[in-house]
This record gives C-alpha cells, sequence and structure tokens, in this order.
C-alpha cells in the first residue's frame, strides 16, 4: 500500500472560527446562560427587570446567552423538571 498522494490532492487547513476566538469581556469566563422562564426573559430583555434562573441566580440579562456554556445547576434543575412531567 502506497503512502503517496494521489495527483491533484492537498491537504487543506480549516482557518474558520470557533466561539472560543471570540473576544471575552472581563469575567466572562466565570459567566454561564441560565434557564429562564421564557416569557419573563423576554420581559427583562424589554424592560430591563431582573429575573430569576432555575439556579437562583437572580440578575438582569443583557449578554447573548449562546456565546457561554449553560449553567450545570440550571441545566440539572431542568432535566429533573423534564422527568418529573414524564412520570
Amino acid at each position: 500500500m502506497s503512502t503517496q498522494m494521489s495527483p491533484g490532492v492537498q491537504t487543506i487547513q480549516d482557518t474558520r472560527t470557533s466561539p472560543v476566538d471570540v473576544p471575552l469581556e472581563p469575567g466572562d469566563h466565570e459567566r454561564f446562560s441560565h434557564y429562564v422562564e421564557k416569557d419573563k426573559l423576554t420581559e427583562a430583555m424589554v424592560m430591563g427587570t431582573p429575573v430569576v434562573a432555575l439556579c437562583g441566580k437572580t440578575w438582569v440579562p443583557s449578554r447573548d446567552p449562546e456565546k457561554y456554556p449553560v449553567c450545570p445547576e440550571c441545566k440539572d434543575a431542568w432535566e429533573n423538571l423534564k422527568n418529573d412531567d414524564d412520570e
């Protein structure tokens, strides 16, 4: 078996950016995206009112949650809620 590449074959380096390449603001490494009731989140984003996440954190949402990992406590609480509904 030959390890020589066929004519016309080349190696391509993937240079797309990943979410890790997004510039972070100070303190971002401590942030998570949290689970909140959708209607309350919409109101909070428009009115600037605080919301309470499933994990108990209270804050005024202002950043894109897609940039952050999901809060492990919120994720566990959400999964437990879903499992309770299945029973």
